[in-house]
């Protein structure tokens, strides 16, 4: 019996997704353990220290994985994802009035000296109501009401975390692109999306005539290739119109592009988008933390300068840096070779993650496991593309190795639930 519950065990469980979860967590320890070291080391298990609690929540975290993937039945997730839906988001808008300010944002909650975050939650209760109401027979989004479901179950969540003043953690939501284009959302959706960044930043770093020209440009591209072969008259002429609204569209936000950058964006966010698009150069203001960064990762080299050698980690130059800046010390310890192996470690946790995700019978578990994929995506190239000053610095923690509970468990908490559906699956076909 317990023969025959082995061998169930590691046919119907993906282990290379709980591995890759187990190196991505120690590596972040480690490099946590890395970033608080001064001239008096401590021990990594230092309960004082930042990399002591990280192995306490990494503890709490692996307990909880194993709960979720063993004692747990799965169908439970697809039946309360309504429910659990609502309390959060009822969580995010009283987080609002109740919840604690940090660094500029209400949306931390805290009882004593423990602290969670409402938004990490929301990620994983609006994948799970996602998944449940695109997998229900008959749906489709040729369904103009099907899509508007879709968007408003994205939507709710997305902007009531912009009130609570957490931009970074409602850009994460475009990660939710990925399975509504998986189940049918037509590629043009996501080229106008493109366009309207491309025009944001054209707008502010470029003369007032390119993001004109681009709109005219995308419009004729548009008409010559799309519309112009379509032979029936009526569906012509409603592709037009939508074309020409699409153009209409894209002219007011050209317009109004300077007036949310200057009366609707704080300070600190103009600031931190001034200095990615090169309109403004501060390195001891905005810039200072990419900066000190780019810094660390520059002088790391091919191999790094070894462990707990690194000293910009060491004398604490980079802010956050056990927190958002947290690939910088990778880099600066473990050079590019470290932050390939990382970086390897991800794309193979969400390539894993896909390929399990459309070998999948069931529609609720593809669809999730889309949603788990196209977080982690956003996440990682958000975290990384600040470390290195391609993106503004908008406070996005880097998935699995990132100090702090509230992450680190909101993620194992998404993650597995994924294997649990996936065993699931395993086990009957």
């Amino acid at each position: 019996m317990t023969q025959s519950l082995d061998r169930g065990l590691r046919k119907t469980v993906d282990w290379s997704l709980v591995v890759s979860w187990l190196l991505l967590v120690l590596i972040g320890w480690v490099n946590i353990y890395a970033s608080i070291q001064s001239s008096e080391p401590a021990s990594i298990f230092d309960l004082h220290f930042r990399s002591g609690m990280q192995f306490l929540w990494i503890c709490v975290a692996l307990a909880m994985g194993m709960v979720v993937l063993f004692a747990v039945n799965p169908r439970l997730w697809e039946v309360i994802s309504s429910p659990a839906y609502l309390v959060v988001l009822v969580l995010l808008v009283a987080v609002i009035f109740l919840g604690t300010e940090h660094k500029g944002s209400n949306s931390w909650f805290s009882i004593g000296s423990v602290s969670f975050q409402p938004a990490e939650i929301s990620k994983i209760t609006t994948s799970l109501l996602l998944a449940m109401v695109m997998s229900q027979a008959g749906f489709r989004f040729s369904l103009r009401r099907n899509r508007l479901r879709a968007a408003l179950i994205v939507g709710l969540p997305m902007l009531i975390i912009v009130l609570e003043r957490e931009t970074g953690s409602a850009l994460v939501y475009a990660g939710f692109l990925l399975p509504l284009y998986r189940e049918g959302l037509s590629g043009w959706y996501l080229f106008f999306i493109g366009m309207a960044i491309a025009l944001f930043v054209l707008t502010l770093a470029s003369p007032p005539w390119v993001p004109f020209a681009l709109i005219a440009a995308a419009l004729l591209l548009y008409l010559l290739f799309y519309v112009r072969p379509i032979r029936h008259l009526r569906l012509r002429r409603r592709y037009l119109m939508r074309s020409l609204l699409a153009a209409i569209a894209g002219i007011l936000m050209v317009f109004s592009t300077n007036v949310v950058f200057h009366y609707l964006l704080r300070d600190y966010q103009r600031n931190r988008i001034e200095v990615v698009l090169g309109l403004k150069d501060d390195p001891s203001g905005a810039g200072y933390n990419v900066r000190q960064s780019m810094i660390a990762i520059g002088s790391g080299g091919l191999f790094g300068k070894g462990f707990l050698h690194g000293t910009q980690t060491a004398y604490g130059f980079v802010p956050e840096q056990t927190t958002d800046f947290i690939f910088c010390t990778i880099g600066e310890e473990w050079g590019f070779a470290g932050c390939l192996l990382v970086l390897l470690l991800y794309a193979f946790l969400i390539g894993r993650i896909i390929v399990d995700a459309d070998e999948s019978r069931e529609g609720f578990t593809r669809i999730y496991g889309y949603c788990v994929a196209g977080l982690l995506t956003m996440h990682l190239l958000i975290n990384v593309g600040m470390t290195v000053g391609l993106v503004p610095v908008i406070g996005i923690t880097l998935p699995l190795m990132s100090y702090g509970g509230s992450s680190l468990l909101s993620f194992t908490l998404l993650i597995f639930i994924f294997i649990a559906l996936h065993r699931q699956e395993n086990k009957y076909f």
